[in-house]
């Protein structure tokens, strides 16, 4: 790799350890990981003196206050703030500096969920965000027009990469925070042996695109490499699975029966679906991604043999 020191935010969530594990391979670069224990990201002097101490060569900035539906409908305000000041304040912190690139992640959720399928990057501000997380949209939306801004006045070589739904090890899996197949890994493990009925929120039917955590580190670590563009690029696997199939996999390897899940249609679905377009990508790299159902296997693996003391859960 080109870049001698690498500074990765937010490296304590699940991209984050997808970063460790493959950082290995990269024997030539210094992988800094760092989250809010090292610094505070919102707050301006802390991230301009903190970065002016680690002097990376580049920064991949994964760190963001992100969660399930309840944390969004909990912390709308947080939500957006928190992320809008941890990417105004890792531009600004590289101005005037030798940091030769800069990467931001975006989100699929960002999308406006009446765009047409497959979603492309240019769909971008084609309509409001869903009401469910509308707060942390607007604040990934607005690393678009940062990009190039901050291109266009100070010069700064910085790219944004969509990720769509992440999962692997070491994810999230507080009932508050956890996402939806984090979520559903704890509860269907939780109660294997339980017989009663496990509830599902909604009929099932959306549609979920989900990649899987190592794969993202190895495709950021390309784009880093070889994308300089000011546009952004979905970057996510295309692999489309529904919140039924989802749960039936899930139940499958941990052998419950699937007759046990209840799908509750008073609770709501979401958006039905929102695929998204990764040609561009594909076109440029050729990536191979991990299918959905050996991610899974891999992750809940790895949770049964690290549950509880290793596990995210409280």
């Amino acid at each position: 790799m080109k870049y001698g020191k690498v500074l990765v935010t937010g490296s304590s969530g699940v991209l984050g350890y997808g970063f460790k594990k493959i950082s290995v391979n990269f024997p030539s670069t210094e992988f800094v990981f760092s989250n809010s224990s090292d610094c505070d990201l919102t707050n301006i002097d802390q991230t301009n003196k903190y970065i002016k101490n680690v002097n990376p060569d580049a920064i991949i900035h994964l760190a963001a206050f992100s969660g399930g539906v309840a944390l969004t409908k909990k912390y709308p305000a947080k939500m957006l703030k928190d992320n809008l000041l941890m990417t105004l304040n890792i531009l600004e912190a590289c101005i005037n500096t030798n940091i030769q690139k800069i990467l931001l992640t975006l989100s699929s959720g960002m999308y406006p969920p009446e765009a047409s399928i497959p979603i492309k990057e240019e769909y971008i501000h084609d309509g409001a965000a869903h009401e469910s997380n509308y707060s942390y949209s607007y604040a990934k939306r607005i690393m678009d027009p940062a990009i190039k801004a901050y291109r266009e006045e100070f010069g700064l070589n910085v790219v944004g990469l969509v990720p769509n739904g992440i999962f692997g090890e070491f994810d999230d899996f507080r009932f508050e925070s956890a996402v939806m197949v984090s979520s559903l890994i704890r509860r269907f493990y939780e109660n294997t042996n339980s017989g009663e009925n496990i509830v599902v929120w909604g009929d099932g039917s959306p549609l979920r695109e989900y990649t899987y955590s190592e794969d993202l580190a190895n495709i950021f670590l390309w784009c880093l490499e070889n994308y300089d563009s000011s546009d952004i690029l979905n970057v996510g696997s295309t692999e489309e699975h529904s919140v039924k199939e989802i749960a039936f996999m899930i139940s499958d390897i941990l052998g419950i029966d699937k007759s046990r899940i209840i799908f509750d249609e008073s609770k709501p679905n979401g958006v039905h679906r929102k695929s998204t377009d990764n040609s561009n990508f594909l076109k440029l790299s050729h990536h191979k991604y991990t299918p959905f159902r050996e991610g899974i296997e891999k992750t809940i693996e790895w949770f049964k043999a690290n549950y509880p003391s290793n596990v995210r859960i409280d």
